[in-house]
């Protein structure tokens, strides 16, 4: 058997006569969705496969489709003849145009086979001349194929041949995704032998020296990789001690390392090929003059055998001399080489006469962290997701590393300039608009969002139009605004005839769908509140988190947003004093030291309902009590007149009465989740959840340790905090759950709005489905305020049981998703773009057609 290796990602032609088996092939190898007919197309464009003149389209189609699946990463074979040169032209063309690999696979079969083969096929009616021209054309052209630009070339010859053939797949060369690391990587180098020997001892790593006191090995710490961006040599002055380091750690495993575009030239240099000697190549020359022959040719060979860029940890790291855009990572084309090794430049010169490079990193919007080197900068700077570590060593600058993942950058300083530069070192190119700041191409439109937890979740366009309005006009600084909480679905609508909703529904959930235990939470009625404080009060210089973590510098500590990303106060005097609050509560319970973080997110309830929602109250619910009351106060009046009369209206008369009993229930009901409000004299706030704090995304932490951790922030401040009340239910103990309904019935009995019932682990998975976060059992007074006075009435209730609840529930797990999402980018320090995508999702799926009262 022979077995024909075929790169993950390429693009594989077939190449025959009609009549050699390349369908039978095909099928037999691959998967039906990774191959393209040229006859299933001209069938899709003339519905007839055999219709020769609708050959031009056909291709077209193959062509257009062969790129779209190239362009998303997915192996392409191509299924047609494919004898002539002008086919696989186009071919490899397209393979160019997606830099992957073309490779050919050739099925040699003698002529009277697929003759006879043919001749079974009523469909298929053609002369003995054609299959005769196509095998002359076969033969012809068969030692050119890899001229024409097949990186691989399979000939099976015969029958046999085919018939045994299997196919293996190989990686990609740059393809390390298995390496997770830690890792560190290290910019670019230039020959300075010393600062690269005292930036390993900073990482931790221990030198290796041979006999002459030379280091040829530096041992990690733990499971650490060193990661080299290139540019090892030239310049600086010792660019041989340099590379017996670096090839020692590669070749004893402790290190990657990815060509520079001064050790592609290096290498030519070395192997007598004509270069100009400049920028410190000749200074490598002479100084590799002095070791001996066998050295140099380790050289050549070591450098030659770089690769241009290596994706690494799943996917989640790329390293690449100067870079790569997204389009590129994990291709393989002398593009892509050349983009790794030299950028893109604009075709301009700057003052001193160097090329001017694309600012390919200010438009990067890849979920990868891009590495790299090649022009050298003062001192590294983030720009979406991407980090030049070249901070120019050789020219009196110091010699960087990132550790990754925990983005730590280390640096030793230079011991001189080695090299006068150029041009001097300047800050990170950050020119044009902030590349941190979400840009309307980034949100307009249908929008994907590809989440952790729930794969890729679609936002519409329109309803992308309408948060972008909200977003735009009336959110907070965006800097702040990192997370926006879910909206929370209802329990299913009870099966017992006198309530809407009650807790044996929650219970029953949450068992079928194998959680074991719950925690019933008190369900505060007021508004939701996202708090975000800073351990530093206004005019500290101590740590400085605003500016530090969030880059704002206007004096704030801190924001209070809504919902929808809107302040809370309208007064930052306001917002301010209660961040004071907050912040002094969790230094008094010694959350700070605890959480190591000198930032923290809270999710909370503020109350009272009418400190956020006094317009709502006025205009809508005190309008429609005053109305109801008022009004029917008149009809009884007239009735209760003609009772007195004697008129048969006993029965009206009972059922107004009844109906001005409902309306004084409604303002009861939501009157006394208002109380009047002074700054913050009167404002409670009750906190329930740490969603995140520096390094650290708590929010799948179990509900027990935010709740214990939160009654001692509470106990700090008992008059601005108001703890919640809970029960911890094993659900498969009736006592516990009889004991948990019955504490909801007191609670909604004495006018609280009811509990949340919650699985105590937090982030639960039914399957590959994850189970709601929590659902929302309201008792049958508030809920008078959602759905009016009268919704106990029977013909009402009867109505509203038919409520459909799927929609709701769909969107509750979507936005809780989105939101942990988000949540995990800024702790991963993503950039803020990218946490904006996932925020603005979660208000951009507010404007979906749900009912408002669920």
């Amino acid at each position: 058997m022979r077995t024909l290796t075929v790169p993950e990602l390429s693009l594989v032609v077939l190449v025959g006569t009609t009549g050699s088996g390349k369908s039978t092939f095909a099928g037999r190898h691959f998967l039906p969705t990774q191959v393209i007919s040229s006859d299933w197309c001209r069938g899709l464009v003339s519905d007839d496969e055999n219709d020769q003149s609708a050959t031009p389209d056909a291709f077209a189609l193959l062509h257009h489709l062969a790129g779209i699946r190239l362009r998303r990463g997915l192996l392409t074979v191509i299924d047609a003849t494919n004898v002539q040169p002008k086919a696989r032209e186009a071919l490899v063309k397209v393979a160019r145009e997606y830099d992957v690999l073309p490779v050919a696979i050739v099925l040699d079969v003698p002529e009277q086979v697929c003759r006879e083969r043919n001749e079974l096929r009523p469909d298929r009616v053609m002369g003995p001349h054609v299959i005769a021209r196509q095998r002359r054309e076969l033969r012809t052209h068969l030692r050119n194929l890899e001229r024409e630009g097949f990186r691989k070339v399979h000939v099976l010859h015969g029958v046999e041949e085919v018939e045994e053939a299997s196919i293996a797949y190989e990686k990609a060369y740059n393809d390390k995704r298995e390496l997770t690391g830690p890792f560190d990587v290290i910019g670019d180098v230039h020959g300075c032998r010393a600062e690269l020997e005292s930036l390993l001892v900073s990482l931790g790593y221990v030198l290796v020296r041979d006999e002459a006191g030379r280091a040829v090995d530096a041992v990690p710490p733990a499971t650490r990789t060193a990661v080299f961006v290139g540019d090892l040599v030239d310049r600086g002055p010792d660019t041989p001690g340099v590379l017996r380091l670096v090839m020692g750690m590669v070749e004893a495993g402790h290190a990657l390392c990815v060509p520079g575009n001064h050790e592609n030239k290096l290498v030519r240099a070395l192997t007598g090929r004509k270069v100009q000697l400049r920028h410190g190549i000749a200074e490598s020359l002479e100084q590799l003059e002095r070791e001996p022959e066998e050295f140099r040719k380790r050289v050549i060979e070591f450098c030659r055998g770089l690769i241009s860029h290596y994706v690494l940890d799943g996917g989640s790291l790329v390293v690449a001399h100067a870079g790569l855009k997204e389009a590129y990572q994990g291709r393989a084309s002398g593009r892509v080489r050349s983009f790794a090794l030299y950028g893109e430049t604009t075709g301009e010169t700057d003052e001193y006469g160097l090329p001017v490079r694309y600012p390919w990193a200010e438009e990067y919007r890849g979920s990868a962290m891009v590495l790299y080197g090649h022009t050298p900068v003062l001192e590294p700077a983030w720009v979406n997701n991407t980090l030049c570590l070249d901070t120019g060593c050789v020219f009196g600058g110091s010699l960087t590393a990132l550790r990754y993942p925990e983005r730590e950058l280390v640096a030793v300083p230079a011991e001189q300039v080695w090299y006068e530069p150029v041009r001097p070192l300047e800050p990170a190119a950050r020119a044009g608009r902030d590349p941190g700041v979400l840009d309307l191409g980034d949100v307009l439109g249908r929008r994907t969002v590809q989440t952790r937890l729930m794969g890729d979740l679609v936002v519409q366009e329109e309803n992308s139009a309408a948060a972008l309005e909200v977003m735009s006009r009336f959110a907070v600084d965006p800097r702040w605004l990192v997370y926006l909480p879910p909206t929370m679905a209802p329990v299913a609508t009870s099966s017992r005839e006198d309530v809407l909703e009650h807790p044996v529904e929650a219970f029953g959930y949450f068992a079928a769908a194998g959680v074991g235990r719950v925690v019933c939470e008190e369900k505060h009625m007021g508004s939701r509140a996202v708090v975000l404080v800073t351990k530093d009060a206004a005019g500290s210089e101590v740590g400085a988190a605003a500016a530090r973590r969030f880059g704002v510098t206007d004096g704030s500590t801190g924001v209070v947003v809504t919902r929808t990303g809107r302040p809370f106060f309208d007064s930052a005097a306001v917002t301010e004093d209660l961040l004071g609050r907050v912040r002094t509560a969790a230094d008094a319970a010694g959350l700070w030291e605890e959480l190591g973080t000198d930032w923290l997110l809270l999710d909370c309830e503020l109350l009272p309902w009418s400190a956020k929602a006094m317009g709502l109250l006025r205009d809508q619910y005190a309008a429609v009590g005053a109305a109801s009351r008022a009004g029917l106060g008149a009809t009884i009046a007239v009735l209760e007149q003609g009772a007195a009369r004697g008129l048969e209206v006993g029965e009206m008369l009972e059922e107004q009465r009844g109906r001005r009993e409902a309306a004084e229930s409604f303002t009861a009901a939501y009157g006394q989740y208002c109380w009047p409000t002074s700054g913050l004299d009167g404002v409670r706030l009750a906190p329930f959840q740490v969603l995140a704090a520096e390094g650290q995304v708590y929010a799948t932490r179990d509900h027990g340790w935010h709740l214990a951790l939160l009654d001692r922030l509470c106990a700090a401040d008992p008059v601005l905090f108001q703890a919640t009340a809970r029960r911890v239910v094993d659900l498969g103990d009736e006592a516990a759950v009889a004991e948990a309904t019955a504490w909801w019935e007191e609670l909604t009995g004495g006018g609280s709005e009811g509990m949340v019932v919650k699985p105590f682990d937090a982030l639960v998975r039914e399957g590959r489905r994850i189970v709601q976060p929590g659902v929302k059992c309201r008792g049958p007074e508030y809920l008078r305020i959602i759905y009016g006075p009268e919704y106990l009435e029977p013909r009402n209730l009867a109505r509203l049981r038919r409520r459909s609840l799927g929609r709701k529930q769909s969107l509750a797990l979507r936005e809780y998703v989105l939101g942990l999402e988000a949540l995990e980018r800024f702790v991963a320090r993503e950039p803020l773009y990218r946490v904006h995508e996932a925020v603005f999702a979660v208000l951009a799926l507010e404007s979906e057609p749900v009912d408002p009262r669920l």
